[in-house]
């Protein structure tokens, strides 16, 4: 990989890590309602890629039930589980849709496991284990089953779409945000009442916020990551973006003081080294994933 094409790359895994810390920030220290919050996202998102979204790709149905889980059952779970859990552990946890996509693969697209991705999906799973683990016994937050079942919906997405052919990155993405603002603004509005006063409360910081999430990091990191992707095999891009992870957690400890300890270090290292090896492990759809996993947080 040329060294400018690197460079763009670890500016696309930054502004990722990165959407995570606004994120929580937006929905935990702005107060800002997760669900809301992420409908004006996906409404930003639609808005700058509208003229991409026709003709619509077939079947539609599949198209529309692959955007939803991809787009607002995937962000909505993973802001509503970001209220509580710090993004450290989120970015550790939300790895288990490498595995969980492995074996859906296998259920629905007839993949076999062998024993070296069946290692990389039992480490990725310890080290979420030990990053949930509290020293007193194990107890799983409720933002972290918000994670995980934002991990459910991504990979189950994602192995959907597998099935689909011929859909462009940026048509894609304009059926995404169209296909999850109205059902996410109707949950809002039934389930997070004064939604809209809470967001003027929080005022211009959770506009910068939800422009930068739709806009830049949806957007313009996935416009730069799928021009990389054209010029590289996605067994060679999709390792690396496990730098998202990684920065993820370095700037929640430095920005908002996530604690990390060897603990968190330890169940780190163990599931990404398993993530590694699935994603080096010839298959159809880890790549997709990861790609998928990273620019969602």
């Amino acid at each position: 990989m040329a060294l400018r094409d690197f460079g763009v790359l670890v500016l696309v895994c930054l502004l990722w890590a990165s959407n995570n810390i606004v994120s929580k920030y937006a929905v935990s220290h702005l107060d800002a309602p997760p669900l809301f919050y992420a409908a004006l996202r996906f409404g930003v998102v639609a808005l700058a890629v509208f003229p991409w979204l026709f003709p619509m790709p077939r079947p539609r149905w599949r198209l529309i039930v692959v955007a939803l889980l991809m787009g607002g059952g995937n962000f909505a779970l993973l802001f509503l589980g970001l209220k509580t859990a710090t993004p450290s552990a989120a970015a550790v946890v939300g790895q288990l849709g490498v595995p969980i996509t492995t074996l859906l693969s296998v259920m629905m697209l007839g993949e076999r496991i062998r024993w070296r991705r069946g290692l990389g999906i039992a480490l990725t799973m310890a080290g979420a284990l030990a990053v949930m683990w509290d020293p007193g016994g194990f107890a799983l937050s409720t933002g972290l089953l918000f994670v995980v079942g934002s991990a459910f919906t991504g990979s189950l997405g994602a192995v959907m779409m597998k099935q689909m052919e011929g859909v462009k990155p940026l048509q894609f993405q304009a059926w995404v945000g169209l296909a999850s603002l109205v059902p996410l603004l109707g949950l809002s509005a039934i389930f997070e009442p004064g939604q809209v006063q809470a967001g003027l409360d929080a005022g211009w910081p959770f506009l910068a916020a939800v422009v930068y999430s739709g806009l830049v990091v949806s957007v313009g990191a996935h416009t730069l990551y799928y021009a990389l992707v054209q010029r590289y095999e996605a067994n060679l891009i999709s390792p690396l973006t496990l730098m998202t992870p990684l920065a993820t957690i370095a700037l929640g400890v430095a920005l908002l003081g996530d604690p990390f300890g060897p603990r968190m270090a330890l169940g780190t290292a163990v599931a990404l080294a398993g993530v590694l090896i699935i994603a080096l492990r010839p298959n159809q759809v880890a790549p997709l994933l990861l790609a998928i996993r990273n620019r969602a947080q």
